[in-house]
């Protein structure tokens, strides 16, 4: 019995790569017993409409875009009261989701077989504020404006590349912020260079948390939080524990949680899943246990 594909695409993710080999992918979904209906994104929030309009109609949903064009899906899919299962084609830059379930990135055919033949699998989906939710990440501080800085055009001409000339561009203004941070387990303070709640081992395309770390499906995220250092080595200090992966700097903190409410003296930008997520004086980020089931 043929199964009902509801397949998202944004044009404008991986430079447009996706149309190389979409109908290779097409019929190979058509030979596994998928009908494909095509939708495609125009513009930002077309996703998640998408998805929670018509995703209750099929069996499974997909999306062909980046990390951003996955998050807007999820937004959608967690309106369904029983969410279909979710596949995912990475066609974005930074790809941090891909590189976490180590999924084929920018390779229609490769990504569309594993839709066919991976396995479903719990996973986790973070909330943001009072409606709002994110894949697998929510950040703050040193270079968490890269992703949606990024000039569009520069990301099509330069790749993962683009992110590296804009975080060193940023370098010059990084600041400090004092913030209190209630997690299950108690309260850490003080000023926070970087400040995230994750469910992912691939942070922008640069920073890798051990796998052993991190469980997609177990119900807590990650909580990870860069201090101030006092004295200008520090920085060094903090940037061997990561590149190392020993993350053993005492200005380093890494705790795991299922909720995470944020205070600051002043308002704070936020990212989301690489896109803009609105500056707050208070913010609080939850784990949603497993409401979805992504194939990988």
């Amino acid at each position: 019995m043929n199964k009902k594909l509801m397949l998202i695409i944004n044009p404008a993710a991986g430079r447009g790569g996706y149309k190389l080999n979409l109908p290779d992918a097409l019929h190979l979904l058509d030979q596994g017993g998928f009908r494909t209906t095509l939708f495609f994104t125009a513009g930002r929030g077309d996703a998640t409409r998408f998805a929670a309009e018509h995703g209750g109609e099929y069996d499974t949903v997909a999306c062909v875009g980046g990390d951003g064009t996955l998050s807007e899906v999820l937004a959608g899919l967690m309106r369904l009261e029983n969410p279909p299962q979710l596949g995912y084609i990475p066609m974005g830059t930074a790809n941090d989701v891909a590189t976490t379930l180590d999924l084929p990135k920018n390779d229609t055919v490769g990504a569309a077989r594993r839709i066919l033949e991976g396995t479903p699998h719990p996973f986790d989906v973070g909330g943001f504020g009072e409606d709002g939710f994110f894949a697998y990440i929510a950040a703050f501080g040193a270079f968490t404006e890269v992703s949606y800085a990024t000039p569009q055009n520069q990301k099509k001409a330069l790749g993962h590349l683009a992110y590296v000339l804009q975080g060193m561009a940023q370098l010059p203004k990084i600041e400090a912020y004092r913030a209190r941070v209630e997690y299950d387990e108690g309260v850490v303070e003080g000023r926070f260079l970087y400040g995230s709640m994750s469910n992912s081992t691939s942070v922008a395309g640069m920073i890798r948390l051990k796998e052993e770390m991190v469980s997609l499906g177990d119900g807590m995220s990650e909580l990870v939080l860069v201090r101030e250092p006092i004295a200008i080595d520090g920085f060094g200090a903090i940037a061997a524990s990561v590149l190392s992966q020993t993350f053993d700097c005492e200005d380093l903190v890494i705790l795991h949680t299922k909720k995470a409410k944020f205070t600051f003296e002043k308002p704070v930008a936020w990212t989301r899943d690489g896109e803009d997520g609105g500056v707050h004086t208070e913010l609080t980020l939850r784990n949603y246990h497993a409401p979805v089931e992504l194939i990988f």
